[in-house]
């Protein structure tokens, strides 16, 4: 483990777990929800509101902040931590998913990837080396490997090809790592290989292999299906090592969530709250609301009496309801805060019904609860 950096297991209940990760910036409780500050902004909200939320750690994204306002900049303000005023841990994405997500703007080699920017059009090279430069520049104290996101659905023979393509990048991306780092940055491996077990098995023992502070799983929640998912966790959540965290990546839902922590994973991160948020949907305990809805225009009940969230505790879901039919800026703030707080409070449940023994009871329950919703 790196100086600083280290993780403890608490308390198990079947395959769910909970514990902490220590980082020289702060502890974050696991199982643990990242919200997601891509540019260096969780969207449409205050960095306060994320701190009274509850969050640990944020997640920020290497590809963006590199286009801009970029890491030499970032590291002249003190890096990203002072310049977005969160004194908490961060973990970086190093790209990867752009390699998919930006694919008409991207060209793959063995050297990298190289992007045309989305912003300007200007042509950029990320390297395994440059990725790791670029987060330990920006401050990052998890950082992750640059690999390739296989995107769904992917024949077998192209899984493997992009699935060893990325473990020679991590090889690569730990070579510099080990060179550039702080003291306490941490390093994952990222496991790919599509829905396919053969493959997943065998990206987990190459990351291994090579040794990882973290272990991430990727390539999933993109379009295989929640079933599919599932069934590529089963496979690949043993073959990583329990002394060490493991994060599936973009993932999702509350119920993807619970449905995860069942199976052994520790951290997740999704835009879900707070797109959501901002397109009027909120969720609650008993399932997700569509403020837009005209049901809601005379309703005089907050979204949330029993929450602790002002957002949700202090507004009529009438008054939300009108800030999204007036189109004013307050209700997708409103809205993003009530969820990333939901969030939360979701993840602090989860870890009491672990260490209480009770998880399974508490999944059942909350299944049950948004299936009477719809969800």
């Amino acid at each position: 483990m790196s100086i600083g950096f280290s993780y403890a297991l608490s308390a198990k209940d079947g395959n769910a777990r909970s514990g902490a990760i220590t980082t020289p910036r702060g502890v974050i409780r696991t199982p643990a929800f990242m919200p997601v500050g891509t540019a260096g902004t969780v969207k449409a909200m205050l960095i306060d509101w994320v701190r009274s939320s509850g969050a640990d750690v944020i997640l920020a994204n290497t590809y963006h902040l590199m286009l801009r306002p970029g890491p030499e900049r970032m590291k002249r303000f003190g890096g990203l931590h002072d310049f977005m005023n969160w004194s908490g841990p961060i973990l970086t994405d190093s790209g990867g998913f752009q390699v998919m997500s930006l694919a008409k703007l991207r060209r793959i080699s063995e050297d990298g990837v190289t992007f045309q920017s989305h912003v300007d059009g200007a042509s950029h090279a990320l390297s395994p080396e440059r990725a790791i430069e670029i987060q330990c520049a920006i401050g990052a104290d998890i950082q992750m490997v640059l690999d390739e996101c296989t995107p769904f659905p992917c024949e077998r023979d192209e899984a493997k090809v992009s699935m060893e393509r990325s473990m020679r990048w991590a090889g690569r991306c730990k070579a510099a790592f080990e060179e550039m780092a702080a003291p306490g940055q941490a390093l994952f491996g990222i496991v790919q290989g599509g829905v396919y077990p053969e493959l997943r098995e065998a990206s987990a023992q190459a990351l291994i292999d090579v040794g990882f502070e973290g272990y991430a799983i990727g390539g999933l929640a993109v379009g295989e299906g929640a079933q599919a998912m599932l069934n590529t966790l089963a496979v690949t959540v043993p073959a990583l090592p329990h002394e060490r965290p493991r994060y599936l990546m973009g993932v999702g839902t509350p119920l993807d969530i619970v449905n995860a922590v069942a199976q052994g994973v520790d951290m997740f991160d999704c835009v879900m709250p707070t797109r959501s948020g901002r397109h009027g949907q909120a969720f609650t305990w008993d399932g997700k609301l569509n403020l837009r809805n005209a049901g809601f225009a005379d309703d005089e009940r907050p979204l949330d009496e029993a929450s602790t969230c002002p957002a949700a505790r202090d507004y009529s879901r009438a008054y939300l309801h009108h800030l999204f039919k007036a189109n004013e800026f307050l209700g997708p703030m409103l809205t993003s805060w009530a969820n990333i707080h939901f969030y939360q409070d979701l993840m602090i449940a989860i870890r009491l019904a672990i260490e209480e023994g009770r998880f399974e009871a508490f999944a059942d329950e909350l299944r049950l609860r948004f299936a009477a919703n719809g969800d």
